[in-house]
């Protein structure tokens, strides 16, 4: 909201009037009005005028004073304001990060069990096969099997790392890594079994 200058002006004049006229008039009532009309003008407005313009400059001032503060507040809201919205953001693309990882390890886990539940169908066969084939088959299930507990862990790990406060990136940590290392391993195992039997 503006300050309203002008009625402030206005008002100011107005009793600047008030008092003229009231100076006025005593030195009408005085013995000799021409001599004391002459010294109370030079003297008496003066001082006045002088009054006068102390009060409106102390008003001034008092304004301005007012404003800058003013401003300064605002600019310290707009400023907590955006140190919020990054803030906001930067959780937002933590989690972001930490769902696509999450994600990325769940599908891993589900790819490890579905390759083991996929090898049962060669089991039959390889079971009655050599022993370097039934030693590669259960080398390859406890491989499927370790894949798929290394992508449990490796979820409860992304978890913990997105609920710290710290500006670090989400990290799945090694067992993220050996995870997709493991199905490979156990589904190449899966085809040297298959391949010897």
């Amino acid at each position: 909201m503006a300050f309203p200058w002008l009625q402030v002006l206005d008002a100011v004049i107005g009793v600047t009037d008030l008092a003229r006229s009231r100076k006025i008039r005593k030195m009408s009532q005085s013995a000799d009005p021409s001599q004391q009309i002459e010294a109370g003008g030079r003297a008496g407005l003066g001082g006045l005028e002088a009054r006068l313009a102390g009060v409106v400059v102390a008003a001034l001032k008092e304004a301005f004073e007012r404003d800058t503060h003013r401003l300064e507040l605002e600019r310290e809201q707009l400023e907590a304001e955006r140190l919020r919205a990054e803030r906001a953001l930067a959780l937002e693309l933590r989690r972001q990060a930490s769902d696509r990882e999450i994600g990325r390890l769940r599908l891993l886990a589900g790819v490890a069990v579905a390759s083991w539940i996929g090898t049962l169908f060669f089991s039959a066969r390889l079971l009655g096969g050599t022993p370097g084939a039934r030693a590669a088959l259960g080398i390859a299930w406890l491989l499927l099997l370790a894949a798929f507990a290394s992508s449990f862990v490796a979820q409860s790990q992304v978890a913990e790392s997105a609920s710290r406060p710290d500006e670090r990136a989400v990290d799945s940590g090694l067992a993220g890594a050996f995870a997709l290392w493991l199905i490979v391993l156990g589904l190449a195992l899966v085809g040297v079994a298959v391949l010897v039997a």
